[in-house]
């Protein structure tokens, strides 16, 4: 398999990591949209949002009961955006499930 964060997880590709556990790995964007922007990653491949299923579906749910402590780690104490993008159209670019967690500023309320 040629993904990128696949790649990541398995060590072939360094990142700065910011969380990880058995299920899931955080870590520093490395082209960032705000001050703070961490990519938070699955380690089971699932390519998008619409492969979601019953049998998968729980590592949304780790994800997110993970991402008030890695806000907290990065002093997020303001707020934060969470985004998924599924698809070529919703501007996906890497085809593995993921989610970017933006803050450190406030952030612009419009949506494109």
């Amino acid at each position: 398999m040629d993904c990128l964060f696949c790649k990541i997880i398995a060590g072939e590709i360094p990142s700065n990591k910011v969380y990880e556990d058995d299920k899931i790995l955080a870590f520093h964007d490395i082209s960032p949209m705000a001050p703070v922007h961490v990519v938070i990653i699955p380690k089971e491949h699932i390519c998008c949002a619409d492969k979601l299923s019953e049998e998968n579906s729980q590592i949304v749910a780790h994800i997110f009961s993970k991402i008030p402590e890695i806000a907290k780690s990065l002093n997020l104490e303001n707020g934060y955006r969470i985004v998924n993008n599924c698809g070529e159209d919703g501007g996906q670019t890497v085809f593995h499930l993921h989610f970017h967690l933006l803050g450190g500023k406030k952030l612009n309320t419009q949506l494109a």
